[in-house]
C-alpha cells in the first residue's frame, strides 16, 4: 500500500463563500491557511485544512466604506469573532469512493470554537506531484453560534432576515511531500 501525503498550497487554493438573505445575496473569498491530504493507492483517505477566518472579503460590496463596516461586522462577534478564533478547521474522519476522481467526505468542522459534523462531495484529480481538490460545503451557520438576525432566533426580521446557511466552495491545489 502506497501511502502519500499533500501539502495545501495556501497562495494556490482559496474558498469562495455565499451567504443570503431574503432580499440579496453576498458573496466574496477566505483563505486556506494550510492543510494535508492524504491517499493510499491514489485515493484519498484522510485529511484536514485551516481557514484564515481573519482573511475574509466580500466581493459584492464596491463602496470602500461599506465594504470595511460589512468585512468588520463579519469578523465581529455577531459572526465569526475573527480576534478571538482567527482559524476555522476542517477535519476529515471518513472517505467514501464514489468513483475515480470524485468523493464523499465526512469530517468535524470547528467554528468559533464548536466542532460539529459535516459532509460534502469533493472532486480530485491528481497528477504525481500535485493534486486538486474542490468541493462545495453547506453550512448551517447557528450549529457554530452564528444567529444574528436568524429566523431561528429572532421574530419579525422580514426583509433583514438572514438564511441559516451559507456555502463556502473549496479550492485547493496541493504538492506532495
Amino acid at each position: 500500500m502506497k501511502t502519500q501525503k499533500f501539502n495545501i498550497e495556501s497562495s494556490q487554493s482559496s474558498i469562495d463563500w455565499t451567504g443570503r438573505k431574503v432580499t440579496d445575496a453576498h458573496n466574496g473569498t477566505i483563505d486556506i491557511k494550510e492543510g494535508q491530504l492524504t491517499l493510499e493507492n491514489g485515493d484519498l483517505t484522510g485529511g484536514n485544512f485551516v481557514i484564515d477566518t481573519t482573511s475574509i472579503k466580500i466581493l459584492d460590496v464596491t463602496d470602500p466604506a461599506t465594504n470595511a463596516q460589512f468585512a468588520g461586522h463579519l469578523a465581529s462577534d455577531d459572526f465569526f469573532s475573527s480576534e478571538k478564533f482567527p482559524a476555522a478547521t476542517f477535519d476529515i474522519t471518513v472517505v467514501i469512493p464514489k468513483s475515480d476522481t470524485n468523493y464523499h467526505v465526512e469530517g468535524n468542522l470547528t467554528i468559533k470554537g464548536i466542532t460539529e459534523p459535516s459532509s460534502f462531495d469533493v472532486t480530485l484529480n491528481q497528477s504525481n506531484e500535485s493534486l486538486t481538490a474542490s468541493g462545495k460545503i453547506v453550512i448551517d451557520r447557528t450549529k457554530y453560534g452564528i444567529k444574528f438576525r436568524s429566523g431561528n432566533f429572532f421574530k419579525d426580521l422580514g426583509d433583514n432576515l438572514i438564511y441559516n446557511e451559507f456555502e463556502l466552495n473549496v479550492f485547493i491545489t496541493a504538492k506532495a511531500v
